[in-house]
């Protein structure tokens, strides 16, 4: 079972094997925690994610971490939230878990991971945060997983769903 911590904090300085990139389909960095990622890991990062050539919604693709002290990033590609009747619950779980899995894949013991699709993709928070630590403590492999928040609002979010 993997176990679950979460911090406040920046993603981009988490000393581990792995983060979590809230990425778009293009791989291509775009805003919030996306381009924080791709500014602290350096341009290599940017050659890298175009060799991948993009990667749908809810997949996962990994590039070496670069200049960020993680030794990998994973990638995942969120749904953006329309009202819920568009797989978006079913998406969001896939990338939570189809990024544990390429952890696993990655001899990684460590991996933190932002929360995904809940700012310019509009997934409501609540809902968002339920299914990551849902999804992330029924993950079957022993794996130390930290969730980041970034900002108090999210912070308390995924601590009410952690309590749950």
């Amino acid at each position: 079972m993997a176990k679950l911590t979460l911090i406040k904090g920046d993603i981009t300085k988490f000393h581990g094997d792995a983060i979590v990139n809230a990425a778009n389909t293009r791989l291509a960095g775009g805003g919030g925690v996306d381009g924080a990622i791709h500014r602290a890991a350096g341009p290599q990062l940017d050659v890298a994610c175009a060799k991948l050539h993009g990667c749908p919604t809810g997949e996962a693709k990994v590039t070496p971490g670069f200049n960020l002290p993680a030794r990998i990033i994973i990638h995942t590609p969120g749904p953006i939230w329309r009202d819920g009747s568009f797989e978006e619950p079913k998406l969001l779980r896939s990338c939570y878990f189809n990024s544990l899995l390429r952890a696993v894949e990655n001899n990684c013991q460590t991996v933190a991971f932002p929360s995904i699709s809940t700012g310019i993709y509009g997934y409501p928070l609540a809902s968002a945060s339920q299914i990551a630590v849902k999804t992330i403590r029924t993950f079957d492999q022993p794996l130390d997983v930290t969730m980041v928040a970034f900002d108090d609002h999210t912070y308390q979010a995924f601590q009410i769903a952690m309590n749950q």
